[in-house]
């Protein structure tokens, strides 16, 4: 099977000019730093060792909060594949620079395989619930609705006003994740019910994705480690060796020692305000969302 490395193959030509600039690179990099803001602790939220996944690398451990009120099949199939080793020593068969990180491919490491679990329907959109809190920086008009820009827990993401469930007579709005750097999305073909094992981590942000491929969770740990797999393409960069996931677990089956505690500032504390204070550029505006990135802190 080779679908999937074609498809990766159409996505990086089309979006091979997609990068963050050098502003991007800088907010970012204050944003997932810890001592770029202080927060009292009640705060901070701990991310749930049962939706934390760890990705160790050569370079370090990256940390992704899973999220199953989001993307609940997909969390479902990634946890299992975890579990069953399926992502240990498996290479990052697709790195484009500006772009993502694929991989996922299981024994094979090429881009042509999946896993023998069945292939998984598209999560593109979520329905948000009033208790899922939700910090919008700014307010876009789309058609008739206006729609909110901001973050869901360390996502950021594109939704509806919670008011409008008061309109509509519902108890949720429509939603969508955005593809911004430190976004786990899934990989498929042009078959929107393909999703099966492969998946990337992005690098920079990629509009074009938002609402066609499966977002399900987010780095709230090892931010800094996203842009260093190596450049390259199996079988079409000659001479290139991948670099790879050397193993990954779900946190809350790592012993209790090893296990890292995650935290991350939480969207409905007035510290996130504070937080959004600080990352105003000279003109008093805020960066766009994909320049933002969620304090988090580890113990």
């Amino acid at each position: 099977m080779i679908y999937r490395m074609t498809l990766a193959a159409t996505l990086s030509a089309a979006l091979l000019g997609t990068s963050i600039t050098a502003n991007s690179q800088q907010n970012v990099a204050a944003g997932v730093s810890s001592a770029a803001y202080t927060a009292p602790d009640e705060a901070w939220r701990t991310v749930d060792p049962e939706n934390l996944m760890i990705i160790e690398t050569k370079y370090g451990a990256i940390g992704v909060e899973l999220y199953p009120e989001i993307a609940p099949n997909h969390v479902k199939q990634i946890k299992a594949l975890t579990r069953q080793g399926f992502y240990d020593d498996v290479p990052f068969h697709r790195v484009i620079k500006g772009f993502m990180n694929q991989t996922g491919d299981g024994s094979k490491g090429d881009g042509t395989g999946d896993s023998d679990l069945p292939d998984i329907p598209p999560e593109f959109e979520f329905k948000r619930t009033a208790d899922m809190a939700f910090h919008a920086i700014r307010k876009v008009k789309i058609g008739q609705s206006n729609i909110g820009v901001g973050f869901y827990k360390a996502l950021p993401i594109a939704s509806q006003p919670t008011v409008d469930s008061f309109i509509t007579k519902v108890d949720s709005v429509e939603a969508f994740g955005l593809h911004c750097k430190g976004v786990t999305s899934m990989a498929r073909t042009s078959d929107p019910t393909s999703a099966n094992s492969q998946f990337f981590l992005m690098r920079a942000k990629a509009e074009r994705l938002n609402k066609t491929y499966s977002i399900w969770g987010s780095t709230v740990m090892g931010h800094e480690y996203l842009d260093k797999p190596l450049i390259g393409t199996i079988g079409e960069t000659p001479d290139w060796i991948p670099d790879r996931m050397d193993k990954v677990r779900i946190a809350a089956d790592m012993p209790e020692n090893e296990r890292p505690n995650v935290q991350v500032l939480r969207a409905e504390h007035a510290a996130f305000k504070g937080w959004l204070e600080t990352q105003k550029k000279a003109d008093g505006t805020l960066p766009e969302v994909c320049d933002l990135s969620v304090p988090t802190r580890k113990f």
